[in-house]
C-alpha cells in the first residue's frame, strides 16, 4: 500500500521538477513535447486553481444500490494488482449487474502518474477504464520504460492503441492548466476524504484499506442483504 498524506504535508511530492523537455529520435516524430510545469502539490493547489470542470469518472448504473470510490495511482503497484485482481471480478458480479456504481479517483505520488491521468482522460469518460485497463496492466512496462522520455513516448502508445491522434495526445499532454486542476482535484478529495494510502475504497462512505475480493464480496453481499 502506498501512503502519500505524510509526504503531502512535507511539501516534497515532486510531480514535476520544472520546466521537462523530451526530445524525440529520430526527429521525423514528434520533435519537441512540453510536458506539465507543476513544482509540487503543495504549490499547486492554490486557491486560483479551478479544478470544478474535472470529470469524474464512473462505471455502472446511476441508481446503482451501492457506491465504490477508489482512490488508486497509475504508478502504485498495489493499485495494479488490485485492479487485476478485484476489480475485475467486481465489475463482472457488481458493476455490470446493476448493483454497484464505481467511481475512480486519481492519485498523482509523481509526475508520472500524473502523465498517464492526462493520457487515460484525454478520449474522454468512454475511452477512460479501458485505457486505464491497459496502464495496470503494463505498468511494469511503462514506468520502467527508462529515462522521462521513454516514458513519455509509452504512454502516447497507449493512447494511440485507444485510437488517439498524435495531436490529440500532445495537446493533452501539454494541458498544464489542466495538470494544476488535477493534482488541486486529487487535494481537495484525498483531505474531505482523510486519504492516506493507495488503494483506498469508500464503500457507500465508509474507508476501506486495500482487500482481496473476498471479503470485498462479502462487504457487498451484506450490504445487499440488508
Amino acid at each position: 500500500m502506498n501512503r502519500f498524506i505524510p509526504v503531502i504535508a512535507a511539501g516534497a511530492v515532486a510531480v514535476a521538477a520544472g520546466a521537462y523537455w523530451f526530445t524525440n529520435q529520430p526527429a521525423t516524430t514528434l520533435a519537441v513535447t512540453t510536458l506539465p510545469s507543476v513544482s509540487n502539490v503543495q504549490t499547486v493547489a492554490s486557491e486560483s486553481t479551478d479544478s470544478s470542470e474535472i470529470v469524474e469518472m464512473v462505471m455502472g448504473a446511476e441508481d446503482a444500490p451501492i457506491t465504490i470510490v477508489e482512490y488508486a495511482s497509475f504508478t502504485c503497484p498495489h493499485c495494479a494488482n488490485f485492479h487485476e485482481a478485484v476489480l475485475k471480478p467486481l465489475k463482472a458480479d457488481y458493476v455490470d449487474t446493476g448493483k454497484v456504481k464505481f467511481i475512480f479517483r486519481d492519485v498523482y505520488f509523481d509526475r508520472f502518474g500524473l502523465w498517464a491521468s492526462m493520457v487515460a482522460r484525454c478520449g474522454g469518460q468512454e475511452r477512460f477504464f479501458g485505457m486505464t485497463d491497459y496502464l495496470m496492466e503494463t505498468q511494469g512496462e511503462w514506468t520502467r520504460a527508462g529515462d522521462p522520455v521513454a516514458i513519455a513516448d509509452s504512454l502516447r502508445k497507449a493512447g494511440r492503441l485507444a485510437g488517439l491522434e498524435d495531436d490529440q495526445l500532445q495537446a493533452c499532454l501539454q494541458d498544464e492548466d489542466k495538470a494544476k486542476a488535477l493534482v488541486a482535484w486529487f487535494q481537495e478529495n484525498a483531505a474531505a476524504d482523510d486519504v492516506q494510502a493507495t488503494p483506498t475504497l469508500l464503500i457507500d462512505g465508509e474507508k476501506h484499506s486495500n482487500m482481496n475480493y473476498e471479503d470485498l464480496r462479502a462487504i457487498l453481499d451484506a450490504k445487499l442483504e440488508g
